[in-house]
């Protein structure tokens, strides 16, 4: 019998996380469905990329459950987490690459943490991968310090794909970019999410990227997840902090998508 993907790629149930007596998220649900952009945003410090890295087994949770492709997911040590580790790929805010390597073997780092292949097909996939986030097989000889914002941010996009996972997790994928760089990176992630049909969990807090790329979009207040929809929902939500920030001086641009 065929095996049946699950529905949701995430699913988060009561998740409780905090830091000594200061609880930062607070009996959060939210499920993912598979092959969706899925935009978490929040207030600066308001807990987004906690949830992301507590998701990932990188920060404990004090209580609350958290599954992810149908594995349940523990600490960083746990074994079912490791296993389930290689059906994401990450991308940290401002990129996080390895100063000391090459672009290409920034791309095969986790090929060599994870898999046992020859130089010449690691250097097959890295020339793919830089090749399918818009960059040259010539880049692959360059360091991070060579490269301008956006190139970084691409070059940290192809190592995140560098296992073929079926979920890419972004940490403000945008910031630092001008809005050409920002849209060019925008365009790209909803075109590799197409092609591969990978889903794409989000946290940013770029209006135009909420708006153009993310089918649904989540917001964090309170330690919980106080709406979520497509954007023409969360325009018309009454929350007073999703009004605030939907209907602030800096988001006149926003349009809900047609439907």
């Amino acid at each position: 019998m065929q095996e049946v993907a699950p529905q949701f790629a995430i699913r988060v149930h009561d998740l409780v996380v905090g830091f000594g007596k200061r609880v930062v998220i607070d009996r959060l649900s939210l499920d993912v469905r598979r092959g969706e952009i899925l935009g978490l945003v929040g207030a600066s410090g308001g807990g987004k990329s906690v949830l992301m890295r507590t998701i990932i087994g990188l920060i404990p949770r004090q209580s609350g459950e958290i599954e992810v492709m149908g594995s349940m997911i523990g600490g960083a040590r746990d074994q079912v987490t490791q296993a389930a580790a290689g059906k994401w790929g990450i991308l940290f805010q401002q990129g996080a690459l390895f100063s000391s390597l090459t672009v290409r073997q920034n791309i095969q780092f986790p090929l060599r943490e994870n898999l046992v292949l020859s130089q010449a097909l690691m250097d097959e996939i890295a020339t793919a991968k830089l090749e399918m986030v818009g960059l040259t097989p010539e880049d692959g000889d360059k360091f991070p310090a060579e490269l301008s914002g956006g190139m970084t941010k691409r070059v940290a996009l192809a190592r995140a794909l560098a296992l073929d996972p079926a979920i890419v997790f972004l940490d403000e994928p945008t910031s630092g970019l001008d809005p050409i760089a920002a849209g060019d990176f925008d365009a790209l992630i909803k075109t590799l999410q197409k092609t591969l049909g990978l889903t794409v969990f989000m946290v940013t807090h770029d209006l135009a990227s909420l708006n153009t790329v993310c089918d649904r979009v989540a917001a964090l207040a309170d330690g919980k997840i106080v709406a979520i929809g497509p954007m023409r929902d969360l325009l018309q939500s009454e929350h007073p902090w999703v009004r605030a920030y939907f209907h602030g001086k800096r988001s006149q641009m926003l349009q809900p998508k047609a439907s």
